[in-house]
């Protein structure tokens, strides 16, 4: 039985630049950096400040892309959950990420997206 999500793996062009958008715009910290140079892998895991939840690794999807040929290498629609959406929505934008509108959803809560350095878009939604 799965009784926890460990990691999400993304693959992204830039591992460097999305690090930075991860640490810098989001607030979340390296875990681990894993380089393996016989091979000229690479991976960057980075998760919130805060220890809660699980993390991402960044894969580079170029090394991805050739050495699984197979593997889906699009973006997994990823909803973060913030206690505190309006702050980290103006922080966004003071940041110049590109985020949408702050949208009250039919169910309750309120949730926006944003975009990253590579147009990989991701959602917040409000959870106190």
């Amino acid at each position: 039985m799965i009784n926890k999500v460990g990691q999400i793996m993304l693959y992204v062009n830039n591992q460097d630049q999305s690090r930075d958008f991860f640490t810098e715009k989001l607030g979340f910290q390296v875990i681990d950096e894993v380089v393996i140079e016989e091979i000229g892998m690479r991976s960057i895991e980075v998760a919130p400040a805060n220890g809660a939840g699980s993390s991402i690794v960044l894969h580079n999807k170029e090394f991805v892309a050739k050495f699984s040929p197979g593997l889906n290498l699009g973006t997994p629609s990823l909803l973060f959950f913030s206690d505190d959406l309006d702050r980290l929505y103006a922080d966004l934008k003071n940041k110049n990420v590109k985020v949408g509108d702050l949208v009250e959803m039919p169910t309750g809560g309120r949730v926006f997206n944003f975009a990253d350095d590579e147009e990989n878009y991701f959602a917040v939604m409000e959870k106190k």
